[in-house]
Formats: C-alpha cells, sequence, structure tokens
C-alpha cells in the first residue's frame, strides 16, 4: 500500500496529517501487507526536542512511514500552519487500544518487545484480557542496552529478531524509550522483511498497570505532561521543565520570523 499521507513541517521534523481514527486504518492496512515493513513513530515535545539535537534521529523522521502527534503543542502547531482538524492527537497508549481493538475482526497479532522485565508480559495479559480474542504472537524484554545511530541490531539482538521473524507478527510494539527505540525501529525494519513497527514507549508502563495515566480531562487539555512530571519529577523534570520551553521559544521564533518574511 502507497503512502500518501501528507505531512506538516514542526521545526524541521516532519508529523503525519493524521488523527488516531486515520492513524489505526493506515497502521492496520500496513500490517496486511507481507512483503513489506514499516515505521511508525510516536512524538512529543521533548523528543521532537531530542530529534533536533541529533542528526541522524532527525533523519530517520524523514524515512518513517508515519510520524504521529503524541503531544498537543505539535498539534496546534500543526494548526497554527493552517491545517485545521487535519490532525488531531494520537497518543502512544491509545494507539496501542485503537490498533488491538482493531485486529479483533482482521485477525492481526502483536509483539510485545520493551520494557523491564515483567513489564510487557502484563501489558499483553491486561489487553488480552480487555480485548478477548487478542492475537499475541510473542513477548520479549530486551535488556537495557546502549542503542544509536551505530548500534549492530544482529550482534547485539540476533535471538530476538530470530524470534521476531519466526513468530511473523503484524504489528511489533517497541517500548525502550526514545530515542533508542527509534534507532532500534530503523535498524529492524532494515532487517526484517514485514510488519509494522511502532514505537510507544511509556504505553508499556500505562497497559501493564506499572504507571497510571493522566485522567481523561487532562489529556484532553494537554495536561497529560503535568501528571507524568509530577508522577516522576526526577526523571522527567529536564524534559518538562526545559526542552518543553524550549519548543515554545523556537516555536514563536519560527513563526515570527515567517511574519517578517510575509510583511518583507
Amino acid at each position: 500500500m502507497e503512502n500518501h499521507i501528507i505531512r506538516t513541517n514542526v521545526l524541521g521534523i516532519p508529523v503525519s496529517l493524521v488523527n488516531l481514527v486515520q492513524a489505526t486504518k493506515q497502521i492496520s492496512a500496513w500490517a496486511l501487507d507481507g512483503h513489506k515493513a514499516y515505521s511508525v513513530f510516536v512524538r512529543d515535545v521533548p523528543s521532537l526536542m531530542l530529534a533536533l539535537r541529533q542528526s541522524e534521529l532527525c533523519d530517520l523522521h524523514h524515512t518513517a512511514d508515519l510520524v504521529v502527534a503524541d503531544g498537543m503543542p505539535l498539534v496546534w502547531v500543526a494548526q497554527m500552519k493552517g491545517h485545521g482538524d487535519e490532525i488531531g492527537r494520537v497518543p502512544g497508549a491509545d494507539l496501542v487500544e485503537e490498533v488491538c481493538k482493531f485486529s479483533l475482526s482482521s485477525g492481526q497479532s502483536h509483539f510485545f518487545y520493551g520494557g523491564k522485565p515483567g513489564i510487557a508480559q502484563r501489558m499483553a495479559d491486561n489487553l488480552t484480557r480487555r480485548y478477548p480474542g487478542l492475537r499475541v504472537a510473542g513477548i520479549s524484554a530486551p535488556p537495557m542496552l546502549d542503542i544509536g545511530p551505530d548500534f549492530d541490531l544482529l550482534k547485539a539482538c540476533r535471538e530476538d529478531i530470530e524470534d521476531i521473524r519466526a513468530s511473523n507478527p503484524d504489528v511489533i510494539w517497541v517500548g525502550i524509550s526514545s530515542p533508542k527505540q527509534e534507532y532500534w525501529i530503523a535498524k529492524a525494519v532494515a532487517t526484517i522483511d514485514r510488519g509494522v513497527f511502532i514505537g510507544v514507549g511509556a504505553a508499556f508502563d500505562f497497559h501493564s498497570g506499572a504507571v497510571k495515566r493522566a485522567p481523561a480531562w487532562m489529556r484532553n487539555n494537554g495536561l497529560e505532561w503535568l501528571h507524568r512530571l509530577m508522577s516522576d519529577p526526577r526523571r522527567l523534570w529536564r524534559r518538562y521543565l526545559i526542552l518543553a520551553p524550549m519548543f515554545v521559544v523556537k516555536v514563536l521564533g519560527e513563526f515570527l520570523l515567517a511574519g517578517k518574511q510575509r510583511a518583507g
């Protein structure tokens, strides 16, 4: 299936103009393709800012098949650029729910790769209880690895790759945090013949029950970041108190520059 998804540009990072329903349908369609592997990145503000600092990571976004906006600020920027309701927030945890739900009728199978020991298993167990009949092709909790542009996937994860190939899943959920999961996915897509590889990071913690997700009213008003910061300030303070304000400054600067150029 050809990729005709239109993208916008957020500080140099391409972001696909899709909402949760459209992303689910596209991923499910790709998962039926037995002749190609696809990569899906789920972007929020901190991970987008990290991509701006790493040219190799930035480049991966231009080759990814789908880059969805997890954070509401990315949606707001796209809307300020005139895209209106062409784009909606696609949280990783919600994407897991919708794709799993959709796959009950299509029969597509899922592989859960990531998380601390036991997390992927608990995630799979919870999802199969919520969606009876969900096909789980495999589960793996990889060790902590230093994953970057020069990462040797086959040397470090040969058994994992062989397990994924052997189980032949349609959707591979990857939860090893950004930017590690994006580098891992890019290597895996180039190595494995088929399947949709989706980096969903914290969704593993949410669906396993290890971390409580923000209430709906916070998620719907762009405040999920605040809930996460309050839940784990020691680990996340830099992400939300430094990278997020930098994003605002850069976006304002970009719009001011564009305004001056139009006026000139």
